[in-house]
């Protein structure tokens, strides 16, 4: 019989990675806190949240509760025809935290399934409007939605890991991505040449465009940028003036990891259409979740199909919007805002000095958000390991090296892992 090692290599599909020379992987046995533990007997500091979504840590007594109560009453019921109490409880806490406006929530099962939500949601709403030649969106360079198909079609088509689907994918518009980086102090007025090229798009083809859809502050697997908030107060400006939609896809940026509890509060605008995802749940289960305005709902409902023709299977889930709900109470009950902020000091602290290296791109902090970006792409493989040797799980893609890690994290656990950090990219930029 095969080992579970020679099994999953042989047999299983991971993310990102090629059946013919797979990545390595490592068995977990379990994980608690901030820590996981291999099946090898390592402890490791993660400092991914695992792919940003476990803020409050691993094996959270509150949250194991709030799975335990809901699983004796039902795990799942269809939520056509039906609802309960978890989605109830679930919705009306996310409108009520939302940016205001966003009064109708459309849950969903991941984040690429409410960024499909979306771009339905602003197609279906010019076609009540009756204007159904607005159905073309515009996107960011550098950015990402998503791994399907509607949201592979707003990632950057050239700058992306969806490059090898341009030629079949739905032809949208793409415009710069801002230059002028995260600085609440700065003025506005330095974003001029930021704006230019979605004044002038906006200008010239408002008349087919349905939704401009973004990553509000930062850009997250399209680079990890993070940009001037003017810059997406001014996107929401030009969007009213020229009669487009506004698309804030908040699945990354969402409760907290920013500094403010979603994205868009660092410009003080509420989009047409927001998706949330990820930290929905704390990381427990797979859940999303698309909120629009009254006036988008109108317009959806009034068209030729007059519903949004969208219903996934374990849409409302009550195991997933029971935790959820468990999350964001614990959230709201936290201090959470003092501990982005000192995890934000300790990151600008020890990693914006490694930007003076010599392979050393760009070093940027935002929130509980740390990334090194190098001159060149790394070896995944590799730097995995060297993580690993200094007692942390970091995985890099592309050129960047970065950080996210839980919110709960103590001073000494991040240390050690922003220590990690510091070495393996001067061991890096000394190769």
């Amino acid at each position: 019989m095969k080992t579970n090692q020679q099994f999953d290599l042989e047999h299983i599909w991971h993310p990102y990675t090629s059946m013919l020379k797979p990545l390595p992987t490592y068995q977990v046995k379990q994980a608690k806190g901030v820590f996981i533990e291999l099946e090898t007997g390592e402890q490791l500091i993660d400092g991914m949240s695992s792919w940003w979504s476990i803020i409050h840590g691993y094996n959270h007594p509150v949250l194991n509760q709030a799975i335990h109560e809901q699983t004796a009453k039902m795990a799942h019921v269809m939520f056509g025809g039906l609802t309960h109490q978890p989605a109830i409880d679930l919705c009306r806490k996310l409108v009520e935290i939302a940016p205001d406006g966003l009064n109708k929530v459309f849950l969903a099962d991941s984040g690429s399934v409410a960024v499909e939500v979306a771009l339905k949601m602003a197609i279906q709403y010019w076609r009540g409007k009756n204007k159904p030649q607005k159905n073309k969106m515009v996107a960011l360079k550098h950015g990402y939605h998503g791994d399907t198909f509607g949201a592979m079609s707003v990632c950057d088509p050239e700058n992306s890991m969806h490059t090898i689907y341009s030629d079949i994918l739905p032809n949208h518009y793409f415009v710069e991505a801002p230059k002028t980086q995260f600085d609440e102090n700065l003025p506005s007025d330095n974003l001029v040449n930021d704006v230019a090229a979605m004044t002038q798009l906006l200008q010239h083809h408002h008349d087919d465009i349905a939704a401009v859809i973004l990553e509000p502050i930062v850009q997250g697997a399209g680079g990890m940028r993070m940009y001037h908030p003017a810059y997406l107060a001014s996107v929401k400006q030009l969007c009213e003036q020229y009669d487009v939609l506004l698309i804030a896809d908040e699945i990354a940026t969402g409760f907290g990891r920013t500094g403010q509890l979603f994205g868009c509060h660092h410009a003080h605008i509420t989009p047409d259409i927001m998706c949330v995802g990820k930290a929905l749940t704390g990381g427990y289960l797979s859940l999303a979740a698309t909120l629009c305005t009254d006036e988008v709902a109108m317009g959806v409902s009034t068209g030729d199909a007059g519903v949004l023709m969208h219903g996934p299977t374990f849409m409302g889930n009550p195991l997933a919007c029971s935790v959820a709900n468990a999350s964001l109470n614990l959230l709201e009950s936290s201090n959470w805002q003092s501990s982005v902020s000192h995890i934000e000091q300790q990151l600008k602290q020890s990693l914006i000095p490694l930007a003076s290296l010599k392979k050393v791109h760009d070093a940027r902090v935002l929130g509980a958000i740390g990334v090194i970006e190098m001159e060149e792409s790394v070896d995944v493989a590799d730097v995995q390991k060297r993580f690993i040797r200094h007692g942390v799980w970091v995985r890099p893609f592309g050129k960047l090296i970065y950080i996210m890690p839980p919110f709960v994290i103590s001073n000494s656990e991040l240390t050690v892992l922003i220590n990690a950090m510091v070495t393996v990219v001067t061991e890096l930029s000394e190769s």
